[in-house]
């Protein structure tokens, strides 16, 4: 390895281990923002190595989208919030107020608010700092022309994968891994029949933030692929490593093995549709 390739090997470890700091805070400030410090485990130490290592692979996957995009400045900076908040925050709380019915003495109905305000804060720190540590503040004039023929008949057939997935990795995923905890946990819960079509919006909104990584990126077709696979698996599964009151370990261990395989498989399979 000559010495350019090593300063840049250098230069690159420093952003990411700033990067994982930063969004530590970001975290930080956040919760304390809206309250939620009252809501961590009773383990600080634990629960600080485990917020660690989530910002550790998410600040990973961010820097992989920043450094492939073809956007730069407001745009890119836009985009990474958008695809931030809308994985890790939207798509995972907007569950929890549609079976707030369902999970109300799971979770306290106050605390989803707070949740999406948290998500929305931390986004909004983390995304230009992390353009701006990695040299991406800067307007360039290079764009790139979305594709929308076809866009409609390929978003419902996204719509359905993911409602195929969604029910499949949690029957035979999620499940057995949960065991008899699953039954404890959950007790009598009863899926309405609606329940389908809300799990077809989150696709049809799965797809649109993989659009938004597709249009920013560039370079081969598998690079936009791996890119968005890890944003769906890594940004969302990876916040169920940390510890909360809400759930209990062996669910919440089951959930992460769920989610980040089927988002993984879903965002290769979103990818190669879109951009067929």
């Amino acid at each position: 390895m000559d010495s350019g390739k090593v300063i840049s090997f250098i230069k690159l470890t420093l952003k990411m281990i700033i990067l994982t700091f930063l969004l530590f805070i970001c975290y930080l400030i956040a919760s304390t923002a809206v309250g939620l410090t009252n809501t961590q485990p009773a383990e600080p130490m634990s629960a600080i190595i485990a917020l660690l290592i989530v910002c550790t692979f998410q600040s990973a996957v961010i820097s992989y989208l920043i450094i492939h995009s073809r956007w730069t400045s407001w745009r890119l900076i836009v985009t990474i919030f958008l695809v931030f908040y809308g994985i890790t925050t939207f798509q995972s709380q907007i569950e929890a107020v549609v079976f707030l019915h369902y999970l109300v003495n799971i979770i306290p109905e106050e605390i989803i608010p707070k949740l999406f305000i948290q998500g929305a804060i931390t986004a909004a720190l983390f995304s230009p700092s992390a353009v701006l540590i990695h040299g991406k503040s800067k307007m360039l004039a290079e764009t790139k022309t979305p594709v929308l023929e076809k866009l409609v008949w390929k978003l419902t057939l996204i719509a359905i994968i993911y409602v195929v997935i969604y029910f499949s990795f949690g029957k035979f995923v999620f499940i057995p891994l949960a065991g008899v905890a699953f039954r404890e946990y959950y007790g009598a819960l009863k899926l309405p029949v609606w329940i389908i079509l809300f799990e077809m919006m989150r696709g049809i909104i799965w797809a649109a933030l993989a659009l938004l990584v597709i249009l920013m990126m560039k370079g081969n077709r598998w690079e936009t692929g791996l890119a968005v696979s890890l944003s769906f698996s890594v940004l969302m599964g990876f916040l169920l490593l940390l510890p909360n009151p809400y759930m209990p370990d062996t669910i919440r261990i089951a959930h992460f093995v769920e989610v980040f395989s089927s988002n993984f498989l879903f965002g290769w399979i979103v990818v190669w549709l879109l951009e067929h």
